[in-house]
């Protein structure tokens, strides 16, 4: 079994810790112990990263396709070698079941491959122009990447950070969570081994309102790119307008499921409570409020109940764990507070509601119904594995409903319509939407959000040129 292993920033290729720095405490979740001491960012090692960061874009600029395509997939090829040993870094650090941890890794493998081939494929076009002059439009790299990653996804949020800018012919300094540094830091010595020069990607840590101020108000940054709560988003957008900024924004959702009374409702459920509680519902796209036709609302929240009371909740790393423990102590917390506050205003809580033993961050999987529309947790992203059921009568209703929030990241809809399923992807209000499936994800589509869950696309096509700027050039 692998240990967790000694932390450190990277900087200009260097591995740098001590020297008197501040220090964080990795804990590991489901024991609420310390594995590890982050050192921490102080402005003068911003203001090398940010240095070294210009050194690399000069640099890797003049790179060609091939180069950066090799070292995405030499990168690719050293993560399925470290496969296990990435994995169970992730769950140490993080909590999720192991088998997540894993998948985390086969997503990372797969988008750096897909960005290798990208590498290829970035392409301009040749306007018609009269004899004698001659007009084209060129995709350049942007420049510096300031890029910031949360904890939920320790390997896979990382990777995307990374992989996009490099397979764009940018520098990039990433500033991943420092409750998950371990995964961070072993996806980019991955590329580093695979050939990246040194100067090209950074690895900082730090106290986040210091770094990303300290960052973003740098000449030498041109693109801001973050994975985070709509909260901090939106702060972060307004430092990136001081200086003109880039920006691609993955933010806070609250995803809606609409079932309605033609679906298969076995498999809706099945998908569904799998989908709730991965990562302990954790997650960016997690479906949240399900949105359910009258005919069938009480049949399906009782199965929703039913599975969801045999949900497998322990430590990541042991055999058969379906749900590890939340991230942090802050996540109990509130959930206790979201579902309370749901609780005082009429919900009925069918499962859960609580916290499981006294070592870790446990919670256990949570259903509630009937839903007051002003409850907290009806309006606010829960982040957390609770399900929310609640009965609506007819599509209109329904469609409305998942349209109410100021949020657009991911939507789900559960109907064998074939008509209604293509009213639907037209109707409701978000970045990603999956009918009949769960499945909305993949290195080779757009992973994005619309409103107050953020702007521009990670992933696909989309994930690179979001990295380059366009230019005309015109000759006479």
């Amino acid at each position: 079994m692998a240990e967790y292993p000694s932390l450190h920033m990277i900087i200009n290729g260097e591995k740098v810790s001590g020297g008197g720095r501040r220090t964080f405490d990795v804990v590991n979740p489901a024991t609420g112990e310390t594995i590890g001491a982050l050192p921490l960012a102080g402005a003068a090692d911003l203001d090398r990263a940010l240095e070294v960061a210009k050194e690399g874009f000069a640099i890797w600029r003049k790179a060609s396709a091939a180069e950066r395509a090799a070292v995405l997939q030499g990168a690719a090829r050293l993560m399925l070698e470290r496969r296990e040993e990435l994995a169970r870094i992730a769950t140490m650090e993080q909590g999720k079941p192991l088998a997540e941890s894993r998948i985390e890794v086969m997503m990372n493998v797969g988008l750096f491959q897909f960005y290798a081939g990208e590498c290829q494929r970035i392409y301009g076009r040749e306007l018609v122009r009269p004899e004698g002059q001659r007009s084209v439009v060129r995709y350049e790299p942007v420049g510096p990447v300031a890029a910031f990653a949360p904890w939920n996804f320790p390997i896979g949020n990382p990777g995307r950070k990374l992989g996009a800018p490099i397979a764009a012919g940018c520098s990039v300094i990433m500033k991943a969570a420092e409750e998950t540094p371990g995964s961070a830091l072993g996806v980019l010595q991955c590329l580093l081994d695979a050939g990246l020069p040194k100067e090209v990607a950074q690895a900082v840590f730090g106290v986040p309102d210091e770094v990303s101020r300290h960052l973003l108000g740098s000449p030498i940054i041109r693109k801001l790119s973050f994975t985070g709560s709509t909260v901090v988003g939106k702060h972060l957008v307004k430092l990136a307008a001081d200086n003109m900024l880039r920006t691609t924004m993955e933010l806070g959702g609250h995803g809606p499921v609409l079932v309605f009374g033609d679906s298969d409702l076995d498999k809706a459920l099945d998908t569904a409570v799998g989908g709730k509680y991965r990562n302990c519902g954790q997650v960016c796209v997690s479906p949240t409020r399900f949105i359910v036709e009258e005919s069938v609302f009480e049949k399906f929240r009782d199965g929703f109940v039913e599975r969801a009371k045999a949900v497998k909740v322990g430590d990541g790393l042991e055999e058969g764990t379906q749900m590890g423990p939340m991230a942090n102590p802050r996540r109990p917390e509130a959930m206790d507070h979201l579902i309370g506050d749901a609780k005082s205003k009429g919900a009925k809580l069918h499962i859960g509601g609580e916290r499981i033993g006294n070592r870790g961050f446990y919670y256990a999987p949570s259903v509630l119904s009937e839903i007051p529309l002003d409850a907290t947790i009806m309006n606010e992203e829960p982040f957390g594995p609770v399900a929310l059921i609640n009965p609506f009568r007819g599509e209109e209703a329904m469609i409305a409903e998942a349209n109410r929030l100021p949020y657009g990241l991911a939507a789900y809809a559960w109907t064998g319509d074939a008509q209604r399923q293509r009213r639907l992807g037209r109707e409701i209000e978000s970045g990603m939407i999956g009918i009949n499936s769960h499945m909305i994800g993949g290195a080779d589509a757009p992973f994005g959000g619309v409103k107050w869950s953020g702007h521009g696309s990670e992933d696909g096509p989309e994930g690179v040129l979001a990295c380059m700027h366009l230019k005309a050039v015109h000759e006479g």
